[in-house]
């Protein structure tokens, strides 16, 4: 697939432009290349203050040394287990410090040399959903 999906760039930029769902992208240091408005809109930080910033920003400290193991992980080998038929859910922050749960899809960027470039994901914000099964659970005890 090229970059301008087959020569349809205003696919490219439909879906890099969505609000409903959080599109980030980020190189092999785990720096934020790319934060669509759905990021703005689920994590509250502007494209300003996520560009060049660290993933930490929206993941909580108590699980960054887990991620960053898994992230150096997925550089060296090119490969993640969250693919295709995988959704992976974590907790996240907001720029106001809450915690919010998500579930995202992750793809790894290859250069064109095919070296590990970063990775995208997708992520959505499932709080709701998340609480709603756990007061579920909580009430069928």
């Amino acid at each position: 697939m090229t970059s301008d999906f087959h020569g349809h760039p205003q696919i490219a930029a439909a879906l890099l432009g969505m609000e409903s769902d959080a599109i980030i992208a980020t190189d092999v240091e785990g720096t934020i290349t790319l934060w669509n408005p759905g990021a703005r809109r689920i994590f509250g930080f502007t494209s300003e203050e996520a560009l060049g910033k660290s993933l930490d920003i929206i993941i909580p400290e108590k699980l960054r040394e887990a991620h960053w193991k898994g992230y150096v992980e997925v550089m060296k080998s090119g490969e993640s287990r969250y693919g295709a038929d995988r959704m992976l859910s974590v907790p996240a922050l907001t720029s106001d410090g809450r915690r919010i749960s998500v579930e995202f899809t992750l793809a790894v960027v290859l250069s064109d040399a095919g070296s590990v470039d970063g990775t995208v994901a997708v992520l959505r914000d499932v709080s709701k959903t998340f609480d709603e099964l756990k007061e579920l659970r909580r009430a069928a005890r």
